[in-house]
């Protein structure tokens, strides 16, 4: 019989997206058959699914963690934030349309009944389905309607393990304020808590502890210390991808406001050898820069604009005339081009802007979203590889005569005449060891290859072994319940 049980957090960014990744692969590693579930995720790094559908990328690497492929029921909707009060509402993998905040609040409930039959499928092929909630739960302003947290597990019966961070502070008062808060039908479905990010020795939380339990009545299933390795896991939020110092190859990302699918960072992010900047809003692009990577935009026209705004463009020109080289990828490979069409006002209203003008291409944005998992060959060595493409809109012009990949049988890709400029819209790329290795000796990288997706494994399995240490699997694993069909 499938049982579930439901990491909550009791705030924002506490680490549940780990947490369950961790679970998964340690469950999994007993022989259970585990899926991963998320309700309700807000993000714009999305991961294309085998049933051809979008989902979070944690999501996607909860799956991979159970050892599945990524299905769209794992996370039935996602929100992709497109402006400051709307976002891209996603059910079941699928575009509906585009909803401000206060209208999603309203549409909410119809949502559950997709919610629920996403649930009810998944875990009809498995023996565990561990759930992430949204936020948390303490947002009692948001319980009518909600169906990311409280909403889905009183629905669906599922009990709840609370996560709180120690690291930010305050943590006593994170599981005990929402013990306070929350109605007592919502509060008798916690059935335990666990301490997160705890840096040093974690006996000197006893005491914490202990408060805890007395004032809640909820026991501990543990404190978990700092996972020091998580930095190789892919990221779902781009503050979790910091700069870091590398062997001397530079790689200068700046950082739109509305970046997507940043997961081409990931495995550079990971390579000892190269040094990733991430260029914050107000920074210039580095002078030193080897190569700046345009990464994708949710929203590419109003993120060219602040492009634009931040005196990027100039130092972009200025880069490409030292001798720097330029990649744009998906919305960054459309800012590159000449112009940016929107006939149908797809990301606002009818317009045509001006492009950077680095690459000879236009682009027309078009109503159909272009979803595909894609065998991706390199063409300057012939190195075959899986890429993504997640994306509006079609770029065409002089400039892709020069393709640099082959998808399908089919040439992508565009790159100047002199080569320094280039962009396409496989997303995913720079995980395969070996494309990485040749782009980046093209552009005069020495370092050694890192191998990305044997280190994604072994992080994966080094955090399975990091929970079974400090948390009470055993106890947590008792706590779920029978789900319902």
């Amino acid at each position: 019989m499938t049982k579930a049980i439901m990491i909550q957090g009791a705030g924002s960014n506490v680490g549940k997206s780990l947490v369950v990744a961790g679970l998964a692969r340690a469950f999994t590693r007993q022989g259970l058959r585990v899926a991963p579930f998320k309700p309700q995720n807000m993000s714009n790094n999305a991961a294309v699914t085998i049933d051809g559908g979008e989902i979070g990328r944690a999501q996607a690497l909860q799956a991979r963690a159970a050892g599945r492929d990524p299905i769209v029921d794992m996370n039935p909707v996602l929100l992709k934030p497109e402006r400051e009060r709307g976002a891209q509402v996603i059910v079941q993998g699928k575009r509906t349309g585009t909803l401000k905040a206060r209208d999603y609040a309203k549409h909410k409930p119809h949502l559950m009944a997709a919610v629920l039959d996403s649930f009810k499928r998944l875990s009809e092929e498995c023996d565990l389905v561990i759930v992430e909630g949204a936020g948390s739960p303490a947002e009692i302003n948001l319980r009518a309607g909600d169906i990311a947290n409280m909403g889905f597990a009183e629905a669906a019966g599922v009990p709840v393990v609370l996560v709180g961070d120690i690291d930010r502070g305050g943590v006593i008062a994170q599981i005990v304020g929402t013990h306070a808060v929350l109605p007592v039908s919502d509060r008798d479905r916690i059935r335990a808590f666990a301490i997160n990010k705890f840096r040093g020795d974690p006996s000197l939380f006893d005491d914490g502890l202990t408060e805890i339990e007395t004032r809640t009545g909820w026991p501990s299933l543990g404190v978990i210390p700092w996972f020091d390795e998580a930095w190789r896991l892919p990221a779902e939020d781009i503050m979790d991808i910091r700069s870091h110092a590398g062997d001397g190859f530079k790689v200068a990302v700046p950082k739109l406001r509305r970046i997507a699918n940043f997961d081409d960072l990931d495995p550079l992010n990971a390579d000892p050898s190269v040094d990733v900047q991430i260029v914050q809003s107000g920074q210039p692009l580095p002078g030193d820069a080897d190569l700046v990577l345009i990464p994708g935009s949710k929203s590419t026209i109003s993120d060219l604009a602040d492009f634009r705004a931040q005196g990027w463009d100039i130092d972009l020109v200025a880069h490409v005339r030292r001798g720097g080289h330029v990649l744009g990828i998906c919305g960054g490979y459309q800012m590159l081009g000449k112009t940016i069409a929107d006939p149908d006002g797809i990301e606002g209203f009818p317009q045509t802007v001006d492009g950077l003008g680095l690459l000879d291409v236009t682009t027309v944005m078009t109503p159909e979203k272009h979803l595909s998992l894609n065998q991706v060959r390199y063409l300057p060595t012939g190195d075959v590889l899986t890429g993504y493409e997640i994306h509006v809109g079609r770029t065409e012009g002089p400039d892709t005569n020069a393709a640099w990949l082959d998808v399908r049988g089919a040439r992508q890709g565009a790159q100047s005449a002199d080569g320094r400029v280039q962009g396409c819209y496989l997303h995913g790329l720079f995980a395969a060891d070996n494309f990485r290795a040749s782009y980046l000796s093209g552009l005069g990288h020495k370092g050694q290859s890192y191998q990305f997706e044997a280190g994604v494994d072994a992080a994966l399995d080094a955090l399975a072994a990091h929970l079974e240490r400090h948390m009470d699997l055993r106890q947590l694993l008792s706590l779920a319940n029978p789900v319902a069909h």
